[in-house]
């Protein structure tokens, strides 16, 4: 919050002292908590589950005060609604009128998806080893997807390189978004809110309102940032083999280059769109949301229904295990799709022993089972989510999507929702309610759900 005061001094804004009063109180806060703090070095996975849940909670509880004192909204509902979007790198937003804010909230808002992009137990456990407590725990509750790749066995040194990646990265783009015609200051958010694949903009009109260089240039930095972080950490140590042996990183590229080549055609044939423009457009629409950035360029609910429910089905793909994106990731579909295949072949051969492989290392039955829960336990928060929200007031089109995008912390829906509005018009429960499912999703749906089970609260 002290970093956002250099930015409200210079542009002369009256979000100063409500900069300085948010984060005067929250410092104190933690210097009353840290006085209490029993110094113990020990924490168990039960434990590490908690404080992760309970740290992302309290984060984003404190990350409403900027919007709060400066009066950028008066009201709770709505500051819990940005802090959450912000800290869980969704997207969706509030505000109608972005450029209307004042510059140093609007730091704020880039700022905490930033954090939010890599996690902030794991920017605690690589900067802060002074609160000495081992961190694995709190790195595996955390750790986005099931990947089990190390780039080192120590959780902490992994967890300093990945956050050296993160932040050489981010400074890099913000480099090349000046050098293509950005401020320095709508460089600096767009930079941190593209690395963090979290889509907040300066801008009404989002990536739109900049030029196709720089549009250019944020696609191949989403592209990037959906990549899980090991293999970014192999190809920046020249081991490209190992690279193009991830199945999942074979998937996303996949993935990317068979959905553009299908939508370019559609938008170059039917919609009259300039082959340039309909390569651009699709491929940055495409990219946004599998890496659930959810930036915007153009309208795409207005491309036909055909197009509107294939972007649709990508609100569920999420890229790579491991990266900053949400969703359900890559690595899962890959799995699922491989044990149905060999359901049929199972059942042609009942004694056989079939195991599922992938990177060509046989997937543990544990594993499996956990990945077939969390796809079952995802559909389910799809449904009651979207009977919850349509309950509260929302179309089923505007609900389910508006659901879809929270837990898989895309941004942007459809309907009343879509790439073109804002969810300032969504009723105030059902934005709690979206509130706590994007919470739920950056967490991998386990790290809350875990704490509602009777088992987690009983005596080991």
């Amino acid at each position: 919050m002290f970093s956002c005061l250099g930015f409200a001094w210079y542009f002369g804004g009256d979000d100063l002292a409500s900069l300085v009063k948010a984060g005067a109180i929250t410092f104190g806060t933690g210097i009353l908590l840290s006085l209490y703090r029993k110094g113990e070095t020990h924490i168990t996975k039960r434990e590490g589950y908690l404080i992760v849940a309970s740290g992302w909670f309290v984060m984003v509880l404190f990350g409403t005060l900027p919007y709060i004192l400066s009066g950028a909204t008066h009201s709770f509902i709505d500051a819990l609604f940005e802090s959450a979007s912000g800290f869980t790198t969704t997207g969706a937003t509030i505000f109608n009128d972005i450029e209307a804010l004042p510059k140093g909230i609007l730091f704020w808002r880039s700022l905490t998806q930033w954090i939010g992009g890599m996690g902030i137990i794991v920017l605690t456990v690589a900067i802060f080893p002074l609160l000495g407590i081992g961190g694995i725990e709190l790195f595996v509750a955390e750790a986005p997807g099931p990947t089990s790749d190390k780039i080192h066995p120590r959780i902490t040194v992994t967890a300093r390189r990945l956050w050296y990646i993160y932040v050489g990265l981010t400074f890099v783009l913000i480099s090349l978004m000046y050098f293509f015609g950005m401020t320095f200051y709508e460089a600096m958010n767009h930079g941190m809110t593209t690395m963090a694949t979290g889509g907040f903009s300066t801008r009404n009109n989002s990536i739109a309102a900049f030029s196709p260089s720089i549009q250019y240039l944020i696609i191949l930095f989403m592209f990037i940032s959906g990549a899980n972080y090991t293999i970014i950490y192999f190809s920046l140590n020249g081991k490209f083999k190992r690279v193009w042996a991830s199945s999942e990183f074979r998937a996303y590229v996949l993935l990317v280059l068979l959905t553009a080549v299908i939508v370019t055609l559609i938008l170059f044939t039917t919609q009259s769109f300039e082959f340039e423009h309909a390569m651009r457009t699709s491929l940055f629409q495409i990219v946004s949301l599998i890496t659930t950035t959810g930036y915007v360029i153009e309208d795409y609910t207005s491309w036909g229904h055909g197009l509107t429910f294939m972007f649709f089905a990508l609100l569920f793909s999420g890229a790579c295990a491991g990266s900053t994106s949400g969703g359900i990731k890559l690595v899962r579909h890959l799995v699922f799709i491989k044990n149905s295949i060999l359901e049929f072949k199972r059942i042609l051969h009942p004694r056989a022993l079939i195991r599922i492989k992938i990177n060509n290392e046989v997937v543990a039955p544990r594993i499996l089972t956990h990945i077939l829960v969390f796809l079952l336990i995802y559909l389910g928060i799809i449904i009651i989510g979207t009977i919850v929200v349509s309950a509260f007031g929302m179309e089923f089109q505007s609900a389910i999507s508006a659901v879809a995008s929270a837990v898989g912390n895309v941004g942007p829906g459809f309907g009343s929702v879509g790439p073109l509005n804002t969810f300032a018009e969504v009723p105030t429960a059902a934005k709690a309610f979206l509130s706590f499912l994007m919470l739920l999703g950056r967490l991998e749906l386990f790290t809350i759900l875990v704490l509602f089970t009777p088992y987690f609260w009983k005596a080991s």
